[in-house]
């Protein structure tokens, strides 16, 4: 990379699976940005954005997604990969690197026994539940859980192949290698469904000169439909996951209950490396969902600490009778997390082409929630800022002595999210005051 780089040339390197290339990207652009013309930071949150360690729509590593907070002016934004902490440490560098408030966190799937007999907000597969951990500051796990951060990257490696074995089948004369074809798409082997699509439309379309009536027989579609869809090739790869990887189709195959992790296998190795277990909330339908309250005691008492929810999905719809019943349903659930103490994390996921950059607080749906969702992210940079620092997080044992309420605890991360920019120097004046202070020296620091 030259010094005489453009700042196109410059974001396009932060694509690189090569780390030190997107390092040397991320900090010519500081250098440059450092010459003015960038916007203030706002108070506006993203705190759920899948980068490419999972799947990101738009291809965004973590310092890309340090980079569209900074030149955007997003004050706070996380990441979040589906069975791996791949991306925390270079996330959590390059938000400090460009000054924006971080969080990084990791989603899975877990099996919960008590609601096996309803679906939660994983569709058509009851007891199955998205389930994430928040607040982590490290890539690596301790040694005494790290096998399950490998058993998580284990299982969705083993569901995937067996997927592309069963697809392949049915798509014959069109195959996939799994290493060659999948893997390569990725920067640390960790793949998804939307790589495996990526991968079958490429090859349907270097296979045959015209796919579309290949496509037609065995998505059992009209050639014009698939005609027409294949000029939005996003929307194509949606009706082919629909058709082949979800419930009904070829690839699919119904989880068991051992299938997935417990809860309390997740909630052990999101503790053991400093973060907070958090529940997820989908919009309200499902027979789980509408048990929401009951649910929220449940995952509680198993050692959740936060609510994750996704608004967007919530408001912004074209039919004004769904909307106002999911805005209701939004609303009833940012109630019950403020009378459970539970604070929230929110943010677009970033990990479907048409996903939002960031949510808009600034709707009529959203005013009313906008403040406990911008507190959630404040909530959870303090919890990052301190766990980072001195080992000072929320699940510490200086936590849990100092701030044994929830309420308390959460009110005073909160604090620290809002009082400290990210910055090396913030770090150092943290490190100066050490683990040995009270709760109150890190608020009346400047």
């Amino acid at each position: 990379m030259g010094q005489t780089a453009s700042t196109h040339e410059l974001e396009a390197q932060l694509g690189s699976f090569a780390l030190a290339e997107r390092q040397q990207a991320l900090a010519a652009l500081v250098a440059l940005a450092s010459s003015g013309g960038q916007p203030a930071l706002a108070e506006v949150a993203n705190m759920h954005c899948h980068s490419f360690f999972s799947f990101n729509a738009y291809g965004y590593s973590p310092s890309a997604l340090a980079w569209v907070a900074r030149k955007n002016g997003y004050g706070l934004m996380g990441i979040v990969d589906f069975d791996v902490l791949d991306g925390v440490e270079e996330f959590l560098a390059a938000c400090t690197s460009v000054g924006v408030r971080a969080s990084a966190a990791m989603e899975t799937r877990v099996y919960i026994p008590e609601f096996g007999d309803r679906e939660i907000n994983s569709p058509g597969e009851p007891g199955v539940y998205y389930y994430m951990g928040i607040g982590f500051t490290t890539s690596s796990a301790p040694q005494s859980v790290a096998h399950l951060l490998a058993d998580l990257r284990k299982r969705a490696e083993q569901r995937n192949r067996a997927m592309v074995e069963r697809i392949n089948a049915y798509l014959d004369p069109v195959q996939l290698d799994y290493a060659r074809d999948v893997l390569t798409r990725t920067p640390a082997g960790n793949a998804t469904e939307r790589h495996m699509l990526a991968a079958y439309t490429q090859a349907a379309a270097e296979h045959f000169a015209d796919p579309t009536s290949f496509w037609a027989e065995k998505l059992k579609m009209s050639v014009d439909q698939v005609a027409a869809q294949l000029k939005d090739m996003p929307t194509f790869q949606n009706t082919v996951r629909s058709k082949l990887m979800k419930r009904g189709g070829v690839g699919y195959v119904q989880p068991e209950a051992g299938s997935f992790p417990t809860v309390e296998q997740v909630n052990q190795l999101t503790v053991a490396c400093g973060a907070l277990p958090c529940a997820t909330w989908l919009d309200g339908y499902s027979a789980g969902e509408q048990a929401m309250g009951e649910l929220m005691e449940l995952l509680i008492s198993k050692g959740a600490a936060a609510l994750n929810i996704v608004p967007d999905r919530n408001w912004n719809i074209a039919d004004p009778e769904t909307r106002r019943k999911k805005v209701a349903n939004l609303h009833q659930v940012v109630e019950l997390a403020r009378q459970l103490e539970i604070p929230l994390n929110v943010g677009t996921e970033m990990n479907a082409y048409g996903n939002k950059l960031i949510d808009d607080f600034d709707v009529p749906e959203m005013l009313p929630v906008r403040d406990a969702f911008i507190d959630g992210a404040y909530f959870i940079y303090g919890h990052t800022l301190l766990q980072q620092a001195l080992g000072l997080g929320y699940q510490s044992e200086w936590a849990r002595a100092n701030l044994p309420g929830r309420a308390e605890r959460n009110h005073f991360y909160t604090r620290i999210g809002r009082q400290f920019t990210p910055s090396l120097q913030t770090q150092a004046l943290l490190q100066k005051l050490g683990g040995a202070a009270q709760p109150d020296d890190f608020l009346k620091l400047q």
